[in-house]
């Protein structure tokens, strides 16, 4: 089931912490976030609550995270959102939530990265650390986030569309982008672990670099060109390079091209999504059109270097 956002009060919440983690009930709390699949809450200075509200899968993700992130928070060099405690399905609340640590800072689409060299470098910094062989157990990246060549059709519709509304100027020019990535060799190397999902809303910023990395609903294992489409999605023009040179074991032309592919892949998301907002359909994000058009110039421009 889902629950909308009106189910979601200070009261529910202090409610749920009453009933499972009492020490915490008296904490300040105020609404942080509306994600797509989760609310976040800030509680006190240094925790949040999670709470799912828009969609049914958001129940496994969060428990995923609950496993998994723990694990992985201890290597990585940028600021995670870490779970503390689980909180179970009841009466007052039919579905699982989390109690997690709070990541400061300004979501990417709202403040970008300025300083593109110490953004490339934290950038490719995080990746190195995460980017290692996953354990058995950890999903296997699909759907959105599996075999470049499987979204073949999202992003045939993604392109029309975008190319009726007259969101892009040249769609010639993304689909020779796309069909590049495609023909790329497909990885062979292990399952590496990945983000998934790296857009400017999961990016924190400040100070014009990187300094956290939220929402790990999509934490998969697979191939690592997935996450490095992000050296074009978040990266300020002319810092991909800088990102390329830092980034270790230092990825093959074929990697790359599957990047630019991921990267076309959530470009045209984040158009859609932006002129939605625009426009003032239900579920745009006005923040998200600006980033995603940048994006899809400098994959243009780095197919004809």
């Amino acid at each position: 089931m889902t629950v909308s956002e009106t189910d979601i009060t200070e009261d529910l919440i202090r409610d749920l912490l009453r009933e499972q983690y009492p020490d915490l009930a008296d904490r300040p709390l105020e609404l942080g976030a509306l994600g797509w699949d989760n609310q976040v809450w800030r509680l006190g200075d240094d925790l949040a609550v999670r709470l799912p509200w828009a969609t049914e899968t958001a129940d496994a993700l969060l428990r995923k995270e609950h496993t998994w992130l723990p694990l992985l928070a201890p290597r990585l060099p940028l600021r995670i959102p870490v779970p503390q405690r689980l909180g179970e399905p009841s009466a007052r609340f039919p579905r699982p939530w989390l109690v997690t640590t709070w990541v400061p800072g300004e979501p990417a689409d709202r403040a970008p990265a300025t300083r593109g060299a110490d953004a490339a470098d934290a950038l490719a910094a995080f990746l190195i650390a995460l980017h290692r062989p996953a354990p058995d157990g950890v999903p296997d990246c699909r759907g959105r986030v599996g075999a470049l060549s499987d979204a073949a059709e999202s992003f045939a519709q993604g392109l029309t569309s975008a190319a009726e509304r007259g969101l892009i100027s040249d769609p010639d020019a993304v689909r020779a982008v796309w069909e590049d990535a495609v023909a790329a060799p497909h990885w062979a190397g292990p399952r590496l672990w990945l983000h998934g999902d790296l857009h400017p809303a999961n990016i924190l910023t400040a100070s014009g670099t990187f300094c956290g990395v939220i929402d790990f609903g999509d934490l998969c294992a697979g191939d690592p060109a997935v996450d490095l489409a992000a050296a074009w999605i978040l990266l300020p023009d002319g810092a991909a390079d800088r990102f390329h040179e830092a980034y270790r074991p230092s990825p093959d032309v074929a990697t790359l091209r599957r990047a630019r592919g991921w990267a076309v892949l959530r470009a045209l998301g984040g158009i859609h999504i932006g002129d939605a907002g625009v426009h003032g359909r239900p579920g745009g994000k006005a923040t998200w059109g600006p980033p995603a058009q940048a994006s899809l110039r400098r994959l243009v421009a780095s197919l004809h270097r």
